[in-house]
């Protein structure tokens, strides 16, 4: 019988009516295929994605599928946002198998659990014709199975190897100039981005070029960085009438996007355009940031201050079928009615033309012109246009809200909470809206009292009512993360304490000595076929990458040479395996705060906060800040206040200059372009 009734995940929910014999991943349905000898399939998906929707529908909810299914495997339905560990494992051996990954995706493997065969998403024919033969081989001649499997399960195991670097490497700037410059080539100069498609949006790879970009003040990549941040902001993947950004655009030119609303691309998109804000004072930006927190309010905001996933691609359509993007897209002639003889200007701003046209009349809003040039041409005030796009939008947005809207995944991921939430903490940093912080510190409070247990460990996810699974390095990695930015943000050491006493508990608990890097999976949690050591950075940054950027803060922080020591480490074993640097931007960036560049600045006084509020607002990457408004105990600031004065250190590698009640020298010496 199908179980997964009893699971709480929306996307094991949305399977739990299937003809299939549907199982959760647990030790019970593990043990039965040892009993019984079968073989397992493990589908793994989530609620967000389409073509998983397709393959239930072709394949899951058939009969006939579900009669091969049933009579020979035992089947297990893995939702990858509650288990990226056992997702990442065989991911990479679909990879291995098959040259490329993605999902729905779908492995059988031997009853203990080894594959031996799997790719993405398969028609109905060809999934159940594969599922026979690989039934008939492993009656008839298993020793051919049992083989294969043998070779891929060593190569796997081989993959998660990374050589430890025992002779330090110099961390210079002539490593990072060369991965650039190959980096560069790559680079979309019509419409941002990487010259491909799909198109991801990547973060951290703009986190990394911007910062890169401003230290080196190298023009070229800041101008790259803000053509891509522009055209993406123009294009369909950016909800100009509610806010938020989908997973990826389909096409070159941000315009098509795959619809699902993702809540970690949102809160790094938030962090990353307040941090291009700071530097350019672009006004787009700080509409993207504001338009986008509107929604992840409104939409992903639960009553317990946690964040919601997701919103699904597919939505109801005028005749009642799920329909990817139905929500999101327009007719001409709808247009032309809720518009009226303004239509003709809208149509210049947003392209409803073969610019704008996605497919069967349908049209993605997109702009390819800002408005000061749209304004110009057609002889209108820029205010004037700005207030009829504002209004435009409210009356799209009102007719929107009549349409059945996008499936709701409402569980809550420690990780993805901790993005988000950081998103928040930067938008106050970068715009000075106490609201944004006001919500950044319910969101830790919530993953205080409900997601971090009284033996000390974090738990990976959190719905009605109730938390469960235990994290992974991800969880305590963004956590951390999002604990030191609230602490840059309030000055308030209980933060800094937290992220201490988690970043502690990854160390007993992942971090493994002899590969010199934390593992996925706690050493308390069921092993799986591999060990796996997240390393590249990709939508979500490796959760390596983010441990060695909270442990080179943290070691300031505390004076903690063991954390300091670590993070070098880490770094100088990844730096030398990097072949392609965009898969590994977040490393680049910890690699930045080993520049001579680097500096920490300690605010000491009864004024701390006013001008702590100051420095937040410009960009600042290279300058660690800390500070107090009383006499604290944190080693960084020990002995540095007196009473009636603001003091000012300004220090670099372990030396400090001399004090000063200078706030605008110190700003001086900070500026890189002052």
């Amino acid at each position: 019988m199908n179980e997964l009734h009893l699971e709480t995940s929306p996307y094991l929910l949305q399977h739990a009516n299937n003809p299939v014999h549907w199982k959760a991943w647990n030790e019970k349905s593990l043990a039965e295929a040892k009993a019984t000898n079968k073989l397992i399939i493990i589908s793994i998906g989530y609620s967000a994605c389409h073509w998983c929707h397709v393959m239930e529908h072709e394949s899951f909810e058939n009969e006939e599928v579900a009669a091969v299914m049933n009579a020979h495997f035992v089947n297990i339905k893995i939702d990858r946002e509650e288990r990226p560990d056992i997702d990442a494992v065989y991911m990479k051996a679909v990879q291995v198998m098959t040259g490329q990954g993605g999902w729905p995706m779908n492995v059988v493997t031997l009853p203990d659990g080894r594959p031996i065969w799997g790719g993405t998403y398969f028609r109905k024919n060809d999934w159940i014709n594969s599922l026979e033969k690989l039934q008939e081989i492993y009656t008839q001649n298993p020793q051919t199975i049992f083989e294969y499997a043998q070779q891929l399960h060593e190569g796997l195991q081989s993959l998660s190897v990374i050589p430890k670097i025992d002779s330090p490497i110099d961390l210079n700037s002539d490593r990072l100039e060369k991965l650039v410059e190959k980096w560069q080539k790559s680079f979309d100069w019509d419409f941002g981005g990487m010259a491909r498609a799909p198109k991801f949006m990547m973060p951290t790879n703009y986190e990394f070029l911007l910062r890169y970009g401003y230290q080196t003040q190298n023009q070229s990549l800041l101008d790259f960085t803000n053509l891509t941040l522009t055209k993406m902001a123009y294009g369909g993947l950016f909800d100009t009438l509610d806010g938020g950004f989908s997973r990826y655009s389909v096409d070159m030119k941000w315009h098509v996007p795959h619809f699902e609303k993702m809540l970690y691309d949102n809160g790094q998109l938030v962090s990353l355009y307040a941090n291009a804000h700071k530097l350019t004072q672009n006004q787009l930006y700080k509409e993207v940031i504001e338009k986008t927190l509107t929604f992840v309010e409104k939409e992903w905001l639960a009553s317990e201050g946690s964040f919601y996933s997701a919103l699904d691609a597919d939505s109801l359509n005028a005749k009642n079928h799920l329909e990817e993007g139905a929500f999101y897209v327009w007719n001409k002639e709808e247009l032309q009615e809720l518009l009226g003889e303004d239509f003709n200007l809208f149509s210049k701003v947003f392209n409803i033309n073969e610019f704008g046209h996605w497919e069967h009349g349908n049209y993605v809003l997109i702009q390819n012109q800002s408005l000061e040039q749209i304004a110009e041409k057609q002889n209108i005030a820029i205010e004037t246009l700005a207030q009829k796009k504002k209004t435009w939008e409210q009356k799209l947005y009102s007719e929107r809200e009549k349409r059945s809207k996008p499936r709701l995944d409402d569980k809550c991921l420690t990780s993805w909470n901790a993005i988000m939430g950081k998103g928040f903490v930067e938008a106050y940093k970068a715009l000075g809206n106490p609201k944004y912080l006001d919500i950044a510190l319910q969101n830790a409070d919530f993953i205080i009292k409900n997601l971090w247990s009284a033996e000390g460990h974090l738990f990976r996810t959190y719905k009605n009512g109730k938390a469960t699974i235990n994290a992974y390095l991800e969880d305590y990695a963004h956590v951390i993360q999002g604990f030191i930015g609230l602490y840059e943000a309030t000055l308030d050491e209980h933060w800094l304490q937290n992220a201490k006493q988690l970043t502690d508990y990854s160390f007993d608990h992942f971090y493994d000595e002899k590969a010199a890097f934390f593992s996925f999976t706690s050493k308390t949690d069921e092993a799986l076929i591999t060990v796996h050591f997240e390393v590249e950075d990709n939508v979500i940054p490796a959760a390596n990458s983010v441990m060695a950027s909270n442990l080179f803060r943290l070691g300031i922080y505390f004076n903690h040479s063991y954390y300091e020591n670590i993070a070098e480490q880490m770094v100088q074993n990844i730096i030398p395996t990097i072949d392609y640097p965009s898969a590994f931007s977040n490393w680049l960036n910890v690699m930045l705060n080993y520049s001579e560049q680097n500096k920490e600045l300690a605010i000491c006084g009864e004024k701390a906060f006013d001008y702590l509020a100051q420095i937040n607002q410009q960009y600042l990457p290279n300058i660690i800040i800390a500070g107090t408004n009383i006499d604290s105990k944190l080693p960084f600031l020990e002995n540095r206040f007196v009473e009636k004065q603001t003091l000012f250190y300004l220090c670099q590698n372990k030396t400090c200059d001399i004090s000063t009640t200078d706030f605008q020298q110190i700003i001086n010496k900070i500026t890189l372009n002052s």
